[in-house]
């Protein structure tokens, strides 16, 4: 047996399992999303009935790098248990697939959310979102967890929790403080000027350019590096150059400010994030979320509905039409 199955064995428990596929343990219901290696699905658990989201990464298809970045997903995502980061429920490994069964967001994301609102989200609501974001990368970064790839299509809606997750640990990665790392990955309109430069970088201050970037488009309405093409982008982001309009608050655009600096050793530390002005005055109910509602919490029989509950593949229907993306704002990874 592979080192890399031994490593798949020790993180779903599974040891000399047989298993062939998801066979009386849960329906499969439409495709959510599809990946160059893993296929999401919506699902529902044979014995209780609950909705999960499944990722079912096809692991005939996955180079030493991409299984590495795999592994390392599944490891941040076992460690990171918050009321902000979506939960990885269990990992099940078979011999040709491995699945992810993770909690299902069944409000969408920020970054539809965000292209449904033009000219920004009111600051008050903004600030509700932002806060929970902040306190979830924090978590992590307690945790020397680095996500890498914070970015609106990364943080997803549980309305009925009064909650904004974290989702998506593909690039994350563990770090020591004050220790550098050296991977390139991430989005570009996302990412900070040392990851674009191929520079040695330290892994908190990544998360935090993100996060600035994240709080832009959210008062905004539109991303703060935005060109025609992916050239003159990169050149925005390396001058760091970008203005912001006069709707936003002074407090809010100091924020912005604050941690959009070239410099890493500039930038706001989530503990100056959280204690800024901007942030005060929020209610902590509103920034901890309500447990999961019933019918998402096993209660739900797969025979009996629960009259209102939508059935496993209609959960996730009547979307809004797709909308026209940020001109200019490719997500290509670097």
């Amino acid at each position: 047996m592979s080192s890399t199955q031994n490593e798949l064995d020790h993180l779903d428990g599974r040891a000399g399992s047989t298993r062939s596929d998801l066979s009386g343990l849960y329906h499969l219901g439409r495709t959510l999303g599809r990946g160059h290696f893993a296929v999401v699905k919506l699902a529902r658990h044979v014995t209780t009935g609950q909705l999960v989201a499944i990722k079912m990464i096809d692991k005939t298809k996955l180079d030493i790098m991409a299984t590495s970045h795999l592994l390392q997903e599944v490891r941040c995502m076992k460690l990171v248990q918050h009321p902000n980061v979506v939960r990885l429920y269990e990992v099940i490994d078979t011999p040709t697939t491995l699945y992810l069964v993770m909690e299902l967001a069944e409000g969408g994301d920020l970054y539809d959310y965000i292209l449904r609102h033009e000219g920004g989200v009111a600051e008050h609501t903004a600030k509700r979102h932002f806060a929970q974001i902040v306190r979830a990368v924090a978590y992590c970064h307690q945790l020397h967890v680095v996500h890498r790839d914070l970015k609106p299509e990364n943080v997803v809606f549980f309305p009925q929790q009064g909650a904004v997750k974290l989702t998506d640990f593909g690039f994350s990665n563990l770090f020591q403080p004050g220790m550098m790392l050296a991977t390139s990955c991430g989005s570009l309109a996302y990412s900070a000027p040392e990851i674009l430069l191929g520079e040695e970088y330290d892994a908190p201050a990544v998360d935090i350019w993100s996060l600035g970037v994240i709080l832009y488009m959210l008062v905004c309405g539109v991303p703060p590096f935005q060109e025609s093409n992916d050239s003159e982008t990169l050149v925005m982001i390396l001058d760091c150059r970008y203005s912001i309009p006069e709707h936003v608050s002074d407090e809010c655009k100091d924020l912005i400010f604050r941690m959009l600096q070239r410099d890493p050793s500039r930038r706001a530390s989530l503990e100056e994030i959280e204690a800024h002005p901007w942030l005060q005055g929020l209610d902590d109910a509103l920034l901890s979320p309500e447990d999961p509602p019933s019918w998402l919490s096993g209660a739900l029989s797969p025979s009996s509905p629960r009259p209102g509950v939508p059935e496993c593949g209609d959960l996730l229907a009547a979307r809004p039409p797709s909308q026209q993306a940020f001109p200019g704002s490719g997500t290509q990874a670097v």
